[in-house]
């Protein structure tokens, strides 16, 4: 008889187990996704975040890039000017008709204005020939004032 009650028992345990599944089923509402298909669609958009994300931070890092090499060359520009500031100035200075402290050399972009006072015209047009002698000068822009005719 103890058997019989066992199997009694277990039946009703069973039929518990089925009856609170189908219930849990009864609860999901039609057309509602099931929990797998919830944790799909949250992997899927997790998925696409980071992809979006990534995208972004390469987006970001050839920015930075770009931007890093633009400075680089505006940098090396610069440097150019001043280099060719100095080789006009010891151009003057190395010449006993000029004053490479009275004639004052500005460089921008290989463009070298010249302005200040020289003695002759001549001396202003020698000025302007050394100046354009010097590499990486594009254009002399000549502003010297002769102070005799």
């Amino acid at each position: 008889m103890e058997k019989q009650a066992m199997w009694k028992r277990g039946g009703a345990v069973a039929l518990a187990v089925v009856l609170a599944a189908g219930l849990a089923a009864c609860d999901k509402k039609p057309g509602e996704p099931t929990a797998g298909q919830k944790l799909d669609t949250a992997v899927a958009k997790t998925e696409v975040a980071a992809d979006e994300a990534k995208q972004k931070m390469e987006a970001a890092a050839k920015d930075a890039g770009q931007a890093a090499q633009s400075a680089a060359s505006n940098a090396a520009v610069a440097l150019d000017d001043t280099a060719i500031t100095t080789k006009v100035k010891a151009a003057f200075a190395a010449d006993p008709n000029l004053s490479a402290v009275l004639i004052s050399v500005d460089t921008k972009d290989g463009v070298v204005t010249l302005s200040g006072p020289v003695k002759t015209a001549d001396d202003s047009a020698h000025a302007a020939r050394l100046t354009q002698a010097v590499e990486g000068v594009k254009s002399v822009v000549n502003s010297l004032k002769p102070s005799n005719g």
